[in-house]
C-alpha cells in the first residue's frame, strides 16, 4: 500500500495491506488506529486472550503476526484509548459472524472464476438493452416459514438464473450484501464493508453465484453504500476512541437514518471506501455498482439549501474515474433525486463520472399520472411527457425500485387508479410506456407478478398469487414485453441520442392519448397509448405500414381485444 496515497485519499488497494492476511501457516493482522494507546488481537487461535499488536510505519498503524491463526477462525481487535477499551470488528475483514454476533473471520479465498469470456465482452450497455431485476437476496424465496432462514448464495443460483432468463432480464441488481446487523436496514447500515453477509453463506459461494450468472450471460450489479455506516459500538463508530471515520460534529455526523456519516474530507476515509468499491469489482467480479443516496453526498445532509459538499464531490470524481480505468466496462449508477448538473458527464468535462443516473422525476410523475382518475389525467397531460424536456441532460435509467413498494406506498399495480380488475389494464399500459420510453430499465422483484402486498424483508414473495388468472396473465405480459425490449434495438440503441425519439402525438386535443417513435439504424417502432377509459380514434403519420408487436389489452393478457 502507498501510505502517502492512503493519507491523501488516492489509495484503492488498502485492503491488500490492512485486515487479516493468511500466508504460509500464519496470519498478519494490520489495522489503522492513530489514537489507540494499545491494541490486542483476540480470537479462536489464542482462546480469546490478548495478543499485543505493535506500531508500524509512522505509528498510526498496528500489526501482529500469529502463527496458528488459520482461515475460518474468528477474531476481534481489543482497542484501548483514552475513552476506554472496546472490542471492535476489523474494518477490512473479509467475512463476519452471523448477526447478532460480530466477530471477524480470517479468510483465504479459494475460488477460481471461469467467466473470462464474459469479462472480456461486458460493457456499460449504453447502446444496448439493459433490463435490470432488482432483488433482495433473503426474501425472493425462503426455504421455510421461519423468517431467519435463507437460501445460500450457491443454493439460490440455480433458482434465480433460469427465472431471469425466462422473464427476459439480462442484469441482476442485488441490494447491499456487505455485512449489516439489522435485517430491517436492508443492508444500508453496514458494519463490514469488505465482508459479504454471512446470512447467505461464505464468500466463495457469492463468487460462485456471480460466476454462474456470467456463464448464463447475466450481469450482476451490487448496491454500494458510501454515505454512512451503522452506529454499532463494535464497528467503525469511534473506532480508535475518536471519530476516525465519522464527523466529530453530530450536526453533520448523524444521518437522517440515525447512522454515522462518513467524513469524506479525510483521505483515509476516501481510501477506505475506494478500496471497498475496488474490492467488490476485483474479487467478486461484479459488473457494476449502484451508489446509494448520492444526493446526501452532493449536498450537506442531502439538503440543497445547505450547499454543495465539495469534499464529497471531489471524492466521487476521483472514485468513478479511477474505477472506470481499473475496470473497463463496469457500470456505475447514481441514485440521485437532485438536479445537480453533470452527474453522468465525464470527470474530464467537470462531471461526476457516473454511467447512469436514476430518473426519480420520471418515476414520480409517471406514477402520479397513473394514480389519477381520468378527469385529472387531462390536467396532468403534460406532466407525463415532461421527462423528455430534460431527458438528454443526463444518461437516465428508469427505476421502479424497492423504495416504491414499501412503507405504505403500495405496490406498483396497487398504485394504478381504480378497483382491483381495472388496475391490471392500467398497469400493463404503464409498463409498455416505461419500456418504450428512452432509458434503461429497472424493476424490483414481485412487480412482474402484479404483487399486491408491499415488500417485507422477512417474507418471501407471494408466489401463490400466480394461481389467479389476472396475475398469471400479467406475468405472461411482462415476459413478452421484456423479450420485445431485448430483441428490438430501436428501444435501446439510441437511448441517449435525440435522433432516437420523436413525438407523434402529444397535445391536449386528445386527452390521455400519446404516440411517439423510437428509431435505430435498422428499425422504427411506433408506440401508441390511450390511457383513457374509452376508445379513441387517433391519427398520425407513419412513413411505412405498421406491424403489431404487442397490445396491452390483448385477450391473452386478460384484456378485451381478441388477438
Amino acid at each position: 500500500m502507498d501510505f502517502y496515497s492512503f493519507y491523501t485519499g488516492g489509495e484503492f488497494h488498502a485492503h491488500e495491506f490492512l485486515g487479516a492476511h493468511y500466508h504460509s501457516g500464519k496470519t498478519f493482522f494490520r489495522v489503522f488506529a492513530p489514537a489507540a494507546q494499545s491494541i490486542d488481537v483476540i480470537g479462536d487461535f489464542n482462546s480469546w486472550t490478548p495478543t499485543p499488536m505493535h506500531r508500524i510505519h509512522d505509528g498510526n498503524f498496528w500489526e501482529a503476526e500469529i502463527n496458528n491463526a488459520r482461515p475460518g477462525m474468528m477474531y476481534k481487535y481489543r482497542i484501548t484509548s483514552s475513552s476506554g477499551t472496546v472490542e471492535h470488528t476489523d474494518p477490512f475483514a473479509r467475512a463476519m459472524e452471523l448477526r447478532p454476533a460480530s466477530a471477524s473471520v480470517i479468510c483465504d479465498f479459494d475460488y477460481s472464476f471461469s467467466d473470462a469470456a464474459w469479462m472480456k465482452k461486458r460493457s456499460d450497455m449504453r447502446q444496448k438493452p439493459l433490463n435490470i431485476y432488482e432483488m433482495h437476496f433473503g426474501s425472493w424465496k425462503k426455504p421455510g416459514e421461519e423468517s431467519d432462514k435463507w437460501y445460500t448464495y450457491s443454493e439460490l443460483a440455480p433458482m434465480i438464473i433460469p427465472y431471469l432468463k425466462e422473464h427476459g432480464y439480462n442484469y441482476l441488481e442485488l441490494m447491499p450484501l456487505a455485512e449489516h446487523p439489522c435485517d430491517e436496514s436492508w443492508g444500508y447500515q453496514q458494519t463490514g464493508f469488505f465482508a459479504p453477509t454471512s446470512r447467505y453463506g461464505k464468500p466463495e459461494e457469492l463468487m460462485y453465484f456471480v460466476d454462474e450468472c456470467h456463464k448464463n450471460n447475466i450481469g450482476v450489479i451490487l448496491d454500494f453504500v458510501s454515505v454512512h455506516f451503522a452506529s454499532d459500538y463494535y464497528a467503525l463508530a469511534r473506532f480508535d476512541g475518536t471519530p476516525l471515520y465519522e464527523y466529530p460534529n453530530s450536526a453533520v455526523g448523524v444521518s437522517e437514518w440515525g447512522s454515522c456519516n462518513f467524513m469524506h474530507s479525510r483521505g483515509e476515509v476516501r481510501s477506505f471506501l475506494q478500496s471497498a468499491a475496488n474490492f467488490w469489482l476485483s474479487e467478486y467480479h461484479f459488473d457494476g455498482l449502484r451508489f446509494d443516496a448520492i444526493s446526501n453526498l452532493i449536498y450537506w445532509q442531502g439538503d440543497k439549501k445547505r450547499g454543495v459538499n465539495g469534499a464529497t464531490v471531489d471524492f466521487l470524481r476521483k472514485m468513478t474515474s479511477t474505477l472506470h480505468t481499473k475496470h473497463p466496462g463496469v457500470m456505475l449508477s447514481a441514485e440521485d433525486s437532485t438536479d445537480f448538473d453533470g452527474v453522468t458527464r465525464p470527470v474530464s468535462e467537470g462531471g461526476l463520472g457516473f454511467d447512469y443516473k436514476w430518473d426519480m422525476g420520471w418515476m414520480n410523475d409517471t406514477l402520479s399520472y397513473f394514480q389519477s382518475p381520468e378527469p385529472e389525467k387531462c390536467d396532468k397531460y403534460h406532466s407525463l411527457a415532461f421527462s423528455m424536456m430534460y431527458y438528454y441532460n443526463e444518461r437516465y435509467l428508469l427505476p421502479l425500485s424497492h423504495d416504491e413498494v414499501v412503507h405504505g406506498k403500495a405496490t406498483i399495480v396497487q398504485k394504478m387508479n381504480g378497483e382491483y380488475e381495472k388496475k391490471f389494464p392500467a398497469a400493463r399500459a404503464f409498463y409498455i410506456y416505461m419500456y418504450a420510453h428512452p432509458g434503461k430499465k429497472l424493476n424490483f422483484m414481485g412487480s412482474e407478478l402484479a404483487h399486491l402486498r408491499e415488500w417485507d424483508e422477512k417474507r418471501e414473495l407471494d408466489w401463490s398469487i400466480l394461481r389467479y388468472p389476472l396475475h398469471d396473465s400479467f406475468n405472461k405480459f411482462i415476459k413478452d414485453l421484456n423479450r420485445i425490449y431485448l430483441s428490438h434495438p430501436a428501444l435501446s440503441e439510441r437511448d441517449y441520442d435525440p435522433s432516437g425519439f420523436s413525438w407523434l402525438l402529444c397535445n391536449t386535443e386528445r386527452p390521455a392519448c400519446y404516440a411517439f417513435e423510437r428509431v435505430s439504424a435498422s428499425e422504427r417502432i411506433t408506440a401508441v397509448f390511450n390511457f383513457s377509459d374509452s376508445p379513441q380514434a387517433l391519427e398520425f403519420y407513419s412513413p411505412s405500414p405498421l406491424t403489431l408487436l404487442l397490445a396491452s389489452d390483448s385477450d391473452v393478457y386478460s384484456g378485451t381485444t381478441h388477438s
